[in-house]
Order: C-alpha cells, then sequence, then structure tokens
C-alpha cells in the first residue's frame, strides 16, 4: 500500500466511537417518530422490559420498550397485532442494530384519534386553557353537590356510596348524560350549561373506564372550553387512573378514579368528629388546668383578705372618733369666734360713729341755713332784673301804644307801611289793632294829612260810676 494512502492518525476512529457517533446523529434527526406495523418476536424478560420487531411486508426494525414506559400501556401485546408506536430513533452501540426506544404504544386503530389528542392539547396550553392560575378552589365542605355522569353507570354508584359513607349532609343533583357515543357532547355540553344554572359548590364530571375511542367525547374542544368557561369548581374524573382525557387537564381538579374524585370533593364525616372529639378533649383539658389554676389563686387570695365585718367594724371606731373630734373643734372654734366678737364689738363701740354723726348733723343745720339765706338773696336778686327788663320790655313793646288806638297796617306782602308813596289806590293792607286786626281797600290817600291826636271816649261805666 502507498505511504501516500494511508489515512492520517487523527481519522481513525474505533468501533465503539463509530457507533456513538452514529447514535448521537440518528438521535438528532429523528427526535420523535410515530411508526405503525405488526408485532413480532415479542420478548418480555425478568427485567421487565419489552422486546421486540415491527415489520411491514418490506422491512422490520427493532424496539426496546422499557419496564417504566411499558406499564401505561393498556393493551396485552402479542406478536400478529398491528399497532402504532411514538418513540426516538436511536443505535444500539454494543452490536450496532438500528432500533426504535419505545415511549407510547396502542392498537393502530387509535392511531389517529392519539395524533388529534396530541394536537388539541397542545392549542388549548398554548391558550392557557390548563393554566394553574386559573383553577378555582375546592370548598372545604360543600353542601351542595352537581354530578354529570350516566345514571347506569357504575362511576355514579361507586360516588354515592363513597359521599353516603364519608359525608352524607352533602346535597346531590344528577345530571344524567350520555358519555360516550355520537350523542355525548351535546348532552354533555347542555348538563354542563344546567349545572351552572344550578349554583352548586362543585360539579363532578365522570364515567368509568374505556378505551380511547370511548372516552373521546372527554376529548372534544367544544367540552374542553366548556369546563373552563363554568365559574363552579370542576373536578373530573375520567375512566381508570391511566387514562388521561383533555377534561382533565382543563378541570380545577384531576382525580384518578371516580371513587377518589368522590373523596376529594367531601371531608371524611367522621375524621371530622374525631378531630371535634381531639378538640373538645384539649378544650376541656385548658378549661379544667385554667380552672385549678384560678381556684388555686382565689384560695391564695381568701388568704390574704380580711372579714369584710372587721372592716366594718374599725370604720365605724373611725367614724366615731372622728365625729368627737369634730364636735370639740367645733366647740373650741365657736367659743373664740364668740370671743373675738365681744371682742370686735368693744371697738367698735369705741370707735363709733355717734360723736361724728353728731357734729355732721350740726354742720349740715349751719349750711342749710346759709343756703336759705343765700338762695332767698339770689331768688331776690333776679326778681329785681326780672322787672327791670319788664320796664324795658314795655318801653318799647308797640302794645301800649296799640292800646291808645293805634295801629301797624302793612301791604299785602305784610310790610309795615310807613309812607303813603309806599301803597296804591285799590290795594288791599292789613291794620293790625291792640285787639284784633282790620283788612280794608284803599280808596283815598292822603298824602298831607297830620297827624291828630285821639281823644280816648269817655268810659260810660266810668261816667255811671
Amino acid at each position: 500500500m502507498p505511504e501516500s494512502s494511508k489515512p492520517a492518525q487523527s481519522n481513525v476512529v474505533t468501533v465503539s466511537q463509530l457507533n456513538r457517533q452514529a447514535r448521537v446523529t440518528i438521535e438528532q434527526r429523528f427526535n420523535q417518530v410515530w411508526v405503525t406495523g405488526e408485532l413480532s418476536n415479542f420478548a418480555r424478560p425478568r427485567s421487565g422490559h419489552w422486546y421486540f420487531t415491527l415489520k411491514d411486508d418490506k422491512a422490520q426494525v427493532r424496539c426496546a420498550m422499557f419496564v417504566n414506559r411499558n406499564r401505561a400501556v393498556q393493551m396485552q401485546p402479542s406478536d400478529g397485532q398491528q399497532v402504532l408506536i411514538r418513540g426516538k430513533v436511536s443505535l444500539y452501540e454494543g452490536r450496532g442494530d438500528f432500533q426504535i426506544i419505545v415511549e407510547q404504544m396502542e392498537p393502530a386503530g387509535e392511531g389517529a384519534l392519539r395524533q388529534a389528542f396530541d394536537a388539541l392539547k397542545l392549542k388549548l396550553a398554548a391558550e392557557g386553557l390548563f393554566a394553574t392560575e386559573h383553577k378555582l378552589p375546592l370548598p372545604h365542605q360543600p353542601t351542595s353537590a352537581v354530578v354529570v355522569s350516566s345514571a347506569s353507570g357504575a362511576a355514579l354508584q361507586d360516588v354515592l356510596a363513597v359521599w353516603r359513607r364519608r359525608y352524607p349532609r352533602l346535597r346531590v343533583t344528577l345530571i344524567p348524560t350520555a358519555v360516550q357515543g355520537n350523542e355525548a357532547e351535546p348532552q354533555i355540553l347542555h348538563a354542563l350549561a344546567q349545572a351552572q344554572r344550578l349554583a352548586p359548590d362543585v360539579i363532578l364530571l365522570t364515567r368509568g373506564g374505556g378505551s380511547l375511542e370511548d372516552l373521546w367525547c372527554f376529548n372534544l374542544e367544544s367540552v374542553a372550553r366548556a369546563i373552563y368557561e363554568l365559574r363552579i369548581p370542576v373536578v373530573a374524573a375520567i375512566g381508570h387512573e391511566i387514562d388521561v382525557t383533555i377534561a382533565d387537564f382543563v378541570a380545577d381538579v384531576r382525580a384518578p378514579t371516580p371513587s377518589a374524585a368522590a373523596e376529594i370533593i367531601v371531608p371524611n364525616t367522621q375524621d371530622m368528629l374525631d378531630s371535634l372529639a381531639a378538640t373538645f378533649r384539649q378544650l376541656r383539658s385548658v378549661m379544667q388546668y385554667t380552672l385549678q389554676q384560678q381556684n388555686f389563686q382565689l384560695r391564695n387570695s381568701a388568704l390574704r383578705l380580711v372579714s369584710p365585718k372587721t372592716h366594718i367594724q374599725q370604720n365605724w371606731q373611725r367614724l366615731d372618733e372622728q365625729r368627737r373630734r369634730f364636735s370639740a373643734a367645733m366647740q373650741l372654734r365657736l367659743l373664740d369666734d364668740s370671743n373675738q366678737v365681744v371682742r370686735t364689738r368693744a371697738r367698735l363701740s369705741a370707735l363709733g360713729p355717734s360723736h361724728r354723726l353728731q357734729l355732721a348733723r350740726q354742720g349740715v343745720g349751719t349750711l342749710h341755713q346759709k343756703l336759705h339765706a343765700r338762695w332767698q338773696q339770689t331768688l331776690q336778686l333776679h326778681h329785681n332784673k326780672l322787672a327791670n327788663l319788664a320796664r324795658m320790655l314795655e318801653s318799647v313793646s308797640p302794645l301800649p301804644t296799640l292800646s291808645r288806638g293805634y295801629a301797624i297796617v302793612r301791604d299785602p306782602n305784610g310790610k309795615v307801611l310807613e309812607n303813603t308813596k309806599d301803597v296804591q289806590l285799590g290795594e288791599q293792607i292789613t291794620a293790625q289793632l291792640a285787639m284784633g286786626a282790620i283788612t280794608a281797600n284803599v280808596t283815598h290817600i292822603d298824602a298831607d294829612a297830620s297827624l291828630q291826636p285821639v281823644t280816648k271816649e269817655p268810659d260810660h261805666a266810668s261816667d255811671h260810676e
């Protein structure tokens, strides 16, 4: 062999390395696959693992399903069965065998349903219908429950038997419905809507076990969304423990069996009674201990207490003593006050106002005489002044002149006439006399007439006398 045709040392691998690289490459390329075919060469060694060949009319492939996975298979595999498997393509490095590590197996007829189940599960999970924050908590002590199930199914009888045993006070309403077949979907939707209107504390959706096709009505999108829209806690118990449906994921609580669901929904009355009895015993023990402590404290307090009769007698004695002291003090105080009054009266007599009052009375008499004389003097002085003023007024008053027959003449405007030039013929004038006034019209004016003395008529009465 020519020297140049030899491979480089770094490019040479061992068989183990080659198989390992091939396994990694295959697993990366074929992560998850669904494969259908016929079972053959099925083997179940003591380890519990399953080894078999899956073939069709043109090819075959080795398969291995380990015990932690094959426990969930609901069928009993045997040679010649048509099955649908889901798994991961790999390579067994020890022999270099191409194989499938199987994770799920079911009869081939259920393959389409399983694919539809997985697709809907992914869709609803992405929308948040399975989210924990949307789950409603179950009531601790429900008073009413609605069961949506078949009226003739064993699941209903199991649930009722558990409730009669554990919690007989629960008020149960059954809404019967078909749980498989074409009529199941509309009946389940109607039953859920009716359960919402009844407004119970909890809703139980349940049925017994069956194949994937039998349980398919609980994998429908319409049923899942109806459960999600309920505002009442929903417990789903569909089939056996290994059965899982879309309704289980959407429900607020999933129970593995109908009986388990019944136990989840209600508390155990006997457990409650036992707990109540234990609480009562604890309370009684605490009360007894508290009463003992209080009785002990009461006895100790009673030993320290003095009889009320003794206190009353002592208080009576104190009251009598205080009364005697008060009486003696009052008598002494009255005696002191009497002496003080006598002494004060003597001082008041010595300093009494009688002499001063006598002197004051004499002074007042003198002042009264002086005041009377001064008042008489002042009154006489004012009388004299008044007489003088009267004479002065008499001298300037027109009344004496008027009384001698004269008159004061005024024009229509009230102005005193002094000259004939101040009046016109026909004007109306007024003459003020000593007794009354006369109004006259001017018919004649004599500017040259002189004043004649007025001769007073003799008083006939005087002449007669």
